[in-house]
């Protein structure tokens, strides 16, 4: 059973692995801190970037010889596999750490197995302690993971009743400055943004982090336009130089029934291309298609307090056709911004009624 000077300590490579949260796609957050025999920190480390240390091995550099007999714990099982960087494994071994205390399991067939391979080196591990919060540090990669899919954030601004727009079609600013940066800072935190032709064509958003709230951004996200018929002007904003764009098209990605895109292939494509965290910044349609489709993992709703009575709403047809099969969401978070409300939530299990 974990001490609880090892549940301090995972709590602390939880913050650890947060600094990461904008730097490490498509790789995981991790934090990790040594204990001596005492229960004494002797080295800390997160994962930065990709092909940079991982957080393991910036732990052990930062104890240097006090790693032999010490506990190192970790949010996320140490990797047993050869990428950019050798196996942490390896490295915990050759230390001389005495004992490993895991947050999760690695769910990535590739670099799973550190446990049973620590296990047999002779270092005692125990697995599962603060789970819950490692998982929720590193919840976009461990959900893209596992369902070999990116993991997606819808996010929306909207007025009290609903509305996305005015009945003329203005829509700048429905939210105030501060509600805008945040967004800025939840973009720096994906590596994919998706809309859909429509909005390109009503908008001509840039789709890039310009203010992301005093957070490092290692790079900007990819662009991609859900564009079946390749409707997207060649001097769309989304095609300027200041970011990767992907328009696709039903010819590359797949058709849907009745027009549009494959969505489910279009997730397939992108978690090819190593796309772990999509932000649906697209317009009422696409929103419906892809909560229709499954596809949305997190809601994330910016709500001004104003009316305005007419103009689009924030979702259109998402196959609900009674009260019954609403898509209800475990709110997780609310937060005032300025004079607006931002709320976190996370979609329920749910059938919507598709007759």
């Amino acid at each position: 059973m974990a001490t609880e000077a090892e549940r301090v300590a995972m709590a602390r490579a939880v913050e650890l692995a947060s600094r990461g949260a904008t730097t490490t796609l498509p790789n995981p957050v991790v934090g990790c801190v040594l204990l001596d025999r005492g229960g004494a920190v002797v080295g800390e480390g997160w994962h930065e970037r990709p092909g940079g240390p991982h957080a393991e091995v910036a732990a052990l550099r930062a104890a240097g010889d006090r790693a032999r007999g010490a506990t190192a714990v970790v949010t996320l099982e140490p990797c047993n596999h050869t990428g950019r960087t050798g196996p942490c494994t390896v490295a915990l071994i050759e230390a001389g750490v005495a004992r490993v205390v895991v947050g999760v399991r690695d769910p990535w067939p590739a670099a799973a197995g550190g446990l049973e391979r620590l296990r047999t080196a002779g270092v005692d591990v125990e697995v599962g302690v603060l789970e819950a919060a490692a998982a929720a540090v590193n919840e976009p990669w461990l959900v893209a993971m596992r369902r070999g899919r990116p993991f997606v954030t819808w996010k929306f601004a909207a007025t009290l009743d609903g509305r996305v727009a005015a009945a003329d079609g203005t829509s700048r600013w429905i939210t105030g400055q501060a509600a805008r940066r945040d967004v800025h800072r939840l973009r720096a935190e994906v590596d994919t943004m998706l809309v859909g032709v429509g909005t390109v064509l009503a908008d001509d958003p840039q789709l890039t982090v310009r203010d992301a709230a005093g957070v490092p951004v290692a790079r900007q996200p990819l662009r991609v336009v859900a564009d079946a018929a390749g409707r997207t002007p060649p001097g769309a904003r989304v095609r300027d130089a200041a970011a990767p764009t992907w328009i696709a098209t039903a010819d590359e990605v797949g058709g849907a029934i009745g027009g549009g895109i494959d969505l489910d292939a279009l997730m397939k494509a992108l978690h090819a291309r190593e796309r772990r965290h999509v932000l649906l910044e697209g317009g009422p349609r696409l929103a419906g298609a892809m909560l229709r489709a499954g596809l949305v993992d997190r809601v994330v709703a910016y709500l001004a307090p104003a009316l305005l009575g007419a103009g689009p709403n924030a979702l259109a047809d998402a196959g609900i056709t009674t009260i019954g099969a609403a898509l209800r969401l475990d709110v997780t978070n609310v937060a005032q911004l300025g004079d607006d409300v931002r709320v976190t939530g996370r979609p329920r299990p749910w059938a919507p009624e598709l007759g």
